[in-house]
């Protein structure tokens, strides 16, 4: 048996990546050949097999074939169609192409909308099993005409423990570590994540409770994106926030790790996320979470956090303001948020779901 995993763009440092460089990991150590399958891989040191040649390696009926499925790629599909082996659909969702149709994004918007068109194809395929990151997820599958039976959810694999055991930049702790009460945003700086929304609820909360905290937004910029990066700041001057936002654009894991440790609530009015990560590293290192209830947050979060189906600014706000106020609270939701890291994604509880999905194969 060989396996083989496709995606159209490996890369290191971002979330499929890590789920993907992990379930190969994992199928190695059990003795399984495995290769990945991509059009470009960036920062990862691996012999890639290229489309083409995909089922000359693993075309075989006893083969395992797991498609990484977040942007549109007509080329597994072709794979998939001909491959005879073990068919896995990892879906990561897609993000609906209206939220960057407001800003003017041409580039990503097509993406999406070819994306989310080949989710139907994708079904129509009848692979053996379709995986979602999180239930949110498999709902498009579902109204695709995937079976239910042939759906499964499976949380995304994450570098949580390592953000764990990493040393935390001690330098940009002490700047953390002046007083100042931080509330933590962490997410690609996109039109979906819901920045605008989150400056309005942090500046509602200063207005409101008279706090001199910091708002720190950690995510990526993109220059295709201004539109929307300028209407943060838009947002930002508004309110007269300049000194209280801090942006952090690329941090390596140091940095991230004394983000979170110097941070007093992780706060997110994301609008759609397939799972979102940052949730459980929040979860995992102690930082109490407020999250507006879209997409995939409630299923992620369920009892580990404060999430709210509205997006009245001032909920948020009070919501702040009672993690700072209510200590029995906070530790509470800490421990709580804790426990469900534990009992639902840490490594060990993730790599014994997916094996036991894989078990008529393996």
């Amino acid at each position: 048996m060989k396996a083989l995993i496709l995606t159209p763009v490996l890369a290191a440092a971002d979330a499929v990546g890590n789920d993907v460089m992990a379930m190969a990991r994992l199928l190695r150590e059990r003795g399984i050949e495995t290769r990945l399958c991509c059009n470009l891989a960036l920062g990862v040191d691996e012999n890639i097999v290229r489309p083409e040649h995909a089922l000359d390696f693993a075309g075989g009926a006893d083969d395992l074939l797991i498609y990484h499925f977040s942007v549109g790629w007509p080329a597994a599909l072709d794979i998939l169609r001909k491959a005879r082996g073990f068919r896995v659909v990892r879906y990561h969702n897609i993000t609906p192409p209206a939220f960057f149709a407001e800003y003017a994004a041409v580039d990503y918007e097509n993406a999406c909308t070819s994306g989310r068109a080949e989710i139907a194809h994708v079904a129509a395929l009848g692979c053996e099993l379709y995986l979602g990151a999180s239930a949110f997820n498999n709902e498009d599958l579902l109204a695709a005409g995937v079976p239910p039976e042939r759906c499964a959810v499976l949380a995304p694999f994450h570098r949580v423990q390592q953000l764990i055991d990493a040393e935390a930049d001690l330098a940009l702790l002490d700047e953390l570590n002046d007083g100042t009460r931080n509330v933590l945003m962490v997410g690609r700086v996109a039109p979906n994540k819901g920045h605008v929304e989150l400056v309005d609820a942090f500046a509602a909360y200063v207005d409101a409770y008279g706090d001199p905290a910091r708002l720190l937004i950690v995510g990526k910029t993109d220059p295709r994106l201004h539109a929307y990066s300028d209407r943060i700041a838009e947002h930002i001057a508004a309110h007269r926030l300049g000194d209280r936002i801090w942006w952090l654009d690329s941090l390596d894991e140091a940095q991230l790790k004394a983000a979170y440790l110097g941070s007093h609530a992780f706060m997110t009015l994301s609008r759609h996320e397939g799972f979102c990560v940052p949730l459980i590293e929040s979860m995992a290192l102690g930082v109490p979470i407020v999250a507006h209830g879209s997409s995939a947050i409630p299923e992620t979060v369920a009892d580990g956090g404060i999430v709210w189906s509205e997006t009245d600014p001032w909920l948020y706000a009070a919501s702040l303001a009672r993690l700072r106020d209510d200590e029995p609270f906070r530790n509470g939701l800490r421990a709580t948020a804790r426990l469900r890291y534990e009992r639902e994604f840490a490594p060990a509880i993730l790599r014994a779901r997916f094996f036991r999905l894989l078990e008529t194969r393996l």
